[in-house]
């Protein structure tokens, strides 16, 4: 009796330690996902506690405040069911009934599947530390701040099947489009709106996917096979190293591109990196500014550098605070100090981005808890508009980039947008 005694305690004991281990690897799944969708992000405010929420986010009606995901039971999603996380991920709507706002990256989060939906609920129930903090309302007035239209807005935009792998792709493909499509979100940035803040595209059957979009005051770059502006470049791996570190041969981070390789690509695994790679990579040319490829041509502007004229300001700009980083022949010094001689970003036509991170620089990448060196400076308080437009229009005309001016009508325009948001 005695050793029957033994015998069920230690069988018993097995059981639970082997449930245990069960939960905790599935919570250490969720974790995983979680950076994947890069949830902490967008739900953590500066200076604020992880996933509490409260980041402000501009949209075409005013502001809204990201919502605390922690467990709370008051303030946060910890009465929700599995299958109230689950309506919220995939079809933007809350417990208690109301509709979130399409910043809420849903209709990319609708492809999720079973398995990861229930890996993130064990994450955020259980791997989450709770935070009591009311979530803030809406800067939108009456009648902007209704939610009612969001259900026809869904009923005509969201497409609330899970990924399907597509018939004659191999693994990595198919993983990489699950993650490029579903949790990774990408096409929330990088993918234009139409009129009603729909993404034009949410796969690449649609020939607007990926291909760039103006978003807070940044233009996300396009990820298609473009020749100039998107990846056609650049091989899978400088596609890779891109998102594990932020920067490679080509171009560099910036605006909320820091976030994602600081808060999440970089955690992924070499796999699904490559992955993630493999499929941006097969994405046919589209979209882009129109030119004739890019090629390097160094001659007139390593000359007007070396002596410009008093009547060049935009040169004289550039040597006095721009060259000694990136260069007399524009080539920079890649991966650190990124090259503007055919840069996407440089070639691409909406210079929203060359204006912003001019006047307000970038935030640091942080790769593995060590900050990366030499981040771009603000140049806001120390350059005009009128340089700002000079000094980016001399960029975008140099080394054969041969792209448009920059208006200094679009600096002040900019400058006052971002000043009010900080």
């Amino acid at each position: 009796m005695k050793n029957a005694l033994k015998l069920l305690f230690a069988v018993s004991f097995a059981f639970v330690s082997s449930a245990h281990a069960a939960d905790d690897a599935l919570v250490a799944r969720g974790a995983y996902l979680a950076k994947a969708g890069d949830c902490v992000a967008c739900h953590s405010a500066p200076r604020g506690k992880p996933l509490a929420g409260g980041l402000p986010m501009m949209t075409p009606l005013g502001a809204i405040y990201t919502t605390n995901i922690t467990p709370d039971p008051d303030t946060g999603i910890g009465r929700y069911t599995e299958e109230d996380f689950a309506r919220a991920m995939r079809e933007g709507v809350a417990k208690d009934g109301h509709n979130l706002y399409p910043a809420m990256p849903y209709p990319s989060y609708a492809k999720v599947n079973d398995e990861d939906i229930h890996a993130l609920y064990a994450y955020f129930m259980h791997g989450v530390t709770p935070v009591k903090q009311a979530n803030r309302e809406p800067d939108m007035k009456w009648p902007l701040n209704m939610r009612w239209p969001l259900k026809l807005w869904n009923a005509v935009f969201l497409d609330k099947g899970i990924y399907r792998n597509k018939a004659g792709q191999d693994v990595a493909w198919n993983r990489g489009a699950y993650l490029i499509q579903g949790l990774g979100h990408c096409g929330s940035c990088h993918t234009p709106r139409g009129i009603a803040f729909q993404e034009k595209g949410l796969d690449e059957s649609s020939s607007a996917y990926l291909t760039g979009g103006l978003l807070d005051n940044w233009f996300a770059s396009n990820l298609t096979g473009e020749h100039n502006t998107g990846l056609g470049r650049w091989s899978e791996q400088d596609v890779a190293t891109f998102l594990n570190t932020g920067a490679n041969a080509h171009a560099s981070a910036f605006g909320s591109m820091t976030s994602v390789i600081n808060n999440s690509t970089q955690e992924l695994s070499d796999a699904d990196i490559a992955a993630m790679a493999r499929y941006l990579k097969s994405l046919p040319a589209s979209g882009g500014n129109g030119g004739a490829p890019y090629s390097y041509d160094p001659k007139a502007t390593r000359v007007s550098l070396t002596r410009p004229a008093a009547t060049d300001s935009g040169a004289r700009v550039y040597t006095a605070y721009c060259m000694h980083c990136h260069g007399v022949d524009g080539r920079g010094f890649a991966p650190m100090l990124a090259p503007l001689a055919g840069n996407p970003n440089v070639l691409e036509k909406d210079p929203s981005s060359l204006i912003n991170v001019t006047l307000n620089g970038t935030g640091d990448l942080v790769l593995h808890g060590v900050p990366a060196p030499y981040p771009m400076p603000r140049y806001a308080p120390v350059l005009s508009d009128q340089q700002v437009a000079d000094v980016l229009t001399f960029i975008r005309g140099a080394w054969n980039n041969n792209t448009p001016a920059v208006q200094v009508e679009d600096v002040a325009k900019l400058r006052k947008a971002t000043q009010a948001a900080r």
